[in-house]
């Protein structure tokens, strides 16, 4: 689920709010550290073992993406080193509760304050929704797009995902017309925000970056589309629209990306058992 520059959607399109897309930087604080682990020099060889093919389509925020073959290890390193000036972030939650209720049908969480803490929560919780596998049945991903979306957008943004998610791209990722998975394997895809930052904020309009994780796949023994993860940083323009927070337009680049560690990568089965056993989260801060 690489979101990358090459989808089509960021910077160069006729829509003045994708401009948020290509900009701004976003950086992890760990807490009870002034280390970010990594260094701030240190950035890792990707050999062709770690290659990813990824076929994808992207709309808005996050489509699907097919993954034809991956690779070994990465083989990178780097000199280690340590961040200087970082503080510990807070782990408690702080302020005003952040949601009042949830959207009748999806479960969305809904009713933020309208300030900057609301609308990073409704940025993230947002985000997990859009990056969901509801996403790939029509009538799911109607009720998602109508409950986070401006109405004043939202009617033509379906209509354009109507097309994108084609048979013809269901199949490349695995799902049947309906965008069902195949019997015996379960279709994943979750996105899990990291953290927020608002980037511009005016009375009834605020931008919000969402740096994120990813995990799509098809999960199953016969699996030939495993589950991988990925990074990437999403950019949501919101408006205060009839009481809350509503994504106006959208857009989204590649990582952050951490070195990655030298976890074993799990069994096909225990990769299917996580996902039957392990729920979703909302996310609110």
């Amino acid at each position: 689920m690489n979101h990358g520059d090459d989808h089509g959607y960021r910077t160069g399109g006729s829509d003045p709010d994708d401009s948020y897309g290509g900009t701004g930087q976003t950086r992890t604080r760990l807490p009870g550290t002034g280390d970010d682990g990594y260094g701030t020099a240190r950035r890792p060889v990707r050999t062709s073992r770690s290659l990813i093919t990824v076929v994808g389509v992207v709309v808005l925020l996050i489509a699907a993406i097919a993954f034809a073959n991956r690779g070994g290890d990465d083989g990178g390193d780097g000199d280690g080193g340590s961040a200087k000036g970082r503080e510990a972030a807070p782990t408690a939650p702080t302020g005003v509760k952040p949601v009042k209720g949830k959207a009748e049908g999806t479960g969305i969480p809904t009713g933020y304050a309208k300030d900057a803490q609301g609308a990073q929560s409704a940025a993230a919780n947002y985000s997990v929704a859009l990056g969901s596998d509801g996403m790939f049945q029509a009538k799911s991903r109607g009720d998602i797009v109508r409950t986070v979306h401006d109405p004043a957008v939202a009617e033509e943004l379906l209509t354009n995902l109507a097309k994108a998610y084609s048979t013809e791209f269901l199949g490349a990722v695995g799902l049947a017309q309906d965008g069902t998975a195949p019997d015996g394997l379960a279709f994943v895809s979750r996105t899990i925000p990291i953290g927020t930052k608002v980037t511009d904020q005016k009375d009834d309009t605020v931008t919000v970056e969402v740096w994120c994780t990813g995990l799509i796949g098809l999960a199953g023994p016969e699996s030939t589309k495993p589950v991988t993860s990925s990074y990437f940083t999403l950019t949501q323009n919101l408006k205060w629209v009839d009481g809350d927070w509503k994504i106006t337009s959208s857009s989204q680049k590649e990582g952050p990306t951490p070195v990655n560690g030298d976890n074993r990568a799990s069994t096909a089965e225990e990769i299917a058992s996580a996902v039957a056993g392990y729920g979703g989260f909302t996310h609110a801060r």
